[in-house]
């Protein structure tokens, strides 16, 4: 497995990528957001570690622009654990975040639990095909979603949503479920990841996203997606 750490703290790098190739990873490093998107493109990285603050092109810009050319798990590593911030991260597509200064061990989960999950959706099994309901399909196989028949770019984590809701039409998920179920472990974070997962999933998806017909709100409850 390759793997890109990204941060203008170069000790902070160091550090990473000597515990992360004690794992048995193989680790490429850069130092700010331009190495990032460079790198990314040429890259053939399974995952990426990218510092939210940095000089010049910030984790944010960067990962919207790795975003646009590839679905490659994104890490987001923040000094700051203010809710907007980490809102943010997940907006440029990042699919988890770790708060500096941080566990190296928790770091290490983080990584393992992406990469697991990365792996088991790359190999699906062939009798998973594609699955549509409404305008909407996904084909499980190829990681792919389409619009009305239009392909779509989701990010892992938006895949994993979206087929996650779609295998069970009609049922009503919590937040607390849905991160349990589709992230797949123990997550500490903000459960308004999940709106904001389900946000962008509707701007992708929808045919009017301010009226989903198929990506629907429980009011105080959660989400589900329509059996229509």
């Amino acid at each position: 497995m390759k793997i890109l750490v990204v941060d203008d703290e170069k000790l902070l790098v160091k550090g990473i990528k000597f515990n992360l190739e004690n794992e048995g990873y193989t680790v490429d490093a850069g130092y700010d957001g331009d190495d990032a998107v460079s790198m990314a493109r040429t890259g053939g990285y399974d995952l990426i570690i990218l510092d939210l603050m940095m000089p010049g092109k910030d984790g944010l810009q960067a990962a919207q622009e790795i975003r646009s050319f590839s679905t490659v798990p994104i890490i987001m590593l923040t000094a700051r654990s203010e809710r907007a911030d980490l809102l943010m991260g997940f907006e440029s597509g990042a699919d988890d975040y770790v708060t500096k200064p941080f566990d190296i061990l928790e770091l290490k989960a983080r990584v393992r639990a992406l990469l697991r999950r990365a792996s088991v959706s790359s190999s699906a099994s062939a009798g998973g095909g594609v699955l549509q309901r409404g305008h909407i399909s996904v084909d499980e196989e190829r990681r792919a979603a389409y619009r009305a028949g239009e392909p779509v770019e989701l990010t892992m984590k938006e895949f994993d949503l979206i087929l996650f809701l779609m295998k069970n039409p009609g049922k009503v998920y919590s937040r607390e479920v849905l991160l349990d179920l589709v992230w797949g472990y123990e997550y500490q974070g903000d459960t308004r990841t999940v709106d904001v997962h389900i946000r962008r999933l509707r701007e992708k998806l929808e045919l009017d996203p301010a009226n989903p017909a198929c990506i629907i709100t429980k009011w105080g409850v959660g989400y589900y997606f329509s059996e229509k």
